[in-house]
């Protein structure tokens, strides 16, 4: 928190969010006459003196933060700014973890497949969509069946149409040399459906 006598880079600042960006001004080291200043909740509080403005963050044991510099005149906002910097921290690495565990599989089909292998590989691909994974389809031709491309092509929309509740088309059935290939991926609540579904299955047992 901000305090009288210490400036910005105080060692509470480096325990509760690492070491404070040069890029970002805190408390005194904003060097302007005044601000426009945002209260704690997002309330405009209007342009006051920067001495003002740093009483009210002692008063209130908040921090006083740059958040616009380019503006005239810079808009600053009262907050705690070792929990911002905190927080911002686990949502970057939350938003990587999620970028991660998003992996394309593959699953092959052949046009003429037959009821008990096709259902088998849809089992394949709701398993895949359900755990968050996107689904490269590729459809195989051989021979004769090249000439007949439509049969690939129903066979994807059907597979799409009954995956439909666990992924969408990300990228629409196309020919590729002797194959067609199609992209399905998961709706971004598909993992957390599958699981609600999951343990209501098991509380009625």
């Amino acid at each position: 928190m901000w305090a009288p006598g210490r400036d910005s880079s105080n060692d509470r600042h480096l325990d509760q969010g690492g070491p404070i960006s040069s890029e970002t001004r805190i408390n005194e080291r904003i060097r302007v006459p005044e601000v426009r200043l945002v209260g704690p909740n997002g309330e405009q509080v209007g342009i006051v003196r920067i001495e003002d403005a740093l009483r009210l963050a002692q008063e209130a044991d908040l921090d006083l933060v740059e958040v616009a510099p380019q503006a005239r005149p810079p808009v600053a906002k009262l907050m705690d700014y070792g929990k911002f910097k905190y927080e911002s921290a686990q949502k970057a690495r939350e938003s990587r973890r999620n970028q991660q565990l998003t992996v394309i599989k593959e699953q092959k089909l052949r046009p003429k497949i037959d009821p008990h292998d096709y259902e088998t590989k849809k089992g394949h691909v709701s398993r895949f969509l359900e755990a968050g994974n996107k689904v490269k389809v590729t459809i195989m031709f051989r021979g004769r069946e090249q000439s007949r491309p439509e049969l690939g092509f129903r066979l994807l929309q059907r597979l799409a149409d009954d995956v439909s509740e666990l992924g969408f088309i990300e990228s629409k059935p196309k020919q590729d040399g002797r194959n067609m290939i199609m992209v399905l991926a998961p709706h971004k609540n598909a993992k957390a459906k599958s699981k609600a579904t999951k343990n209501a299955g098991s509380d009625e047992s």
